[in-house]
């Protein structure tokens, strides 16, 4: 099985998580199991069947955080050497050649992705036509709205 690339950061927190699962909030679950029971019969008891879904949800959450940092390979970008190319774990800052617009991105790894807060998956079209290139470079994206040109600015490694 092929090792999944995910950011010092990513892994960190995925560790605090899981950390939060286990040590705060299974304690809390187990809690609220044993407060239910004692209300009695256990078919037509919300509170119990609720706090057992709750449960279950969490246990497999734990499940998957560990699946994931047990296979995964944890990149460091501020000690790689990348020459100034774009490569997994910088942060890109672009110009848009057509509307002169900036934008700033972050490649990481697929369960790390947010367009919200500007960090972009490895293997979306985007980053891939971004990998490589180097300050200066045009990289040229393919969109349903056709192609879009953009300036490499600055790399960063972080």
């Amino acid at each position: 099985m092929s090792k999944t690339p995910l950011t010092k950061k990513g892994a960190q927190s995925l560790k605090e998580e899981l950390d939060e699962l286990k040590n705060v909030k299974r304690p809390k679950i187990t809690e609220a199991i044993a407060d239910a029971r004692s209300h009695g019969d256990l078919k037509e008891n919300a509170e119990y069947h609720a706090a057992r879904e709750e449960q279950g949800l969490m246990e497999a959450r734990i499940r998957d955080i560990e699946s994931k940092l047990g296979n995964a390979q944890i990149i460091d970008v501020s000690t790689m050497d990348a020459q100034g190319k774009v490569v997994f774990g910088c942060t890109v800052e672009l110009e848009n050649i057509e509307t002169e617009e900036t934008f700033v991105y972050t490649i990481v790894g697929e369960d790390e992705a947010d367009i919200k807060q500007n960090l972009i998956s490895y293997a979306s079209p985007f980053a891939k036509a971004l990998i490589g290139k180097e300050e200066g470079d045009v990289a040229e994206v393919r969109a349903p709205g056709g192609i879009t040109e953009y300036e490499i600015m600055e790399v960063r490694y972080e």
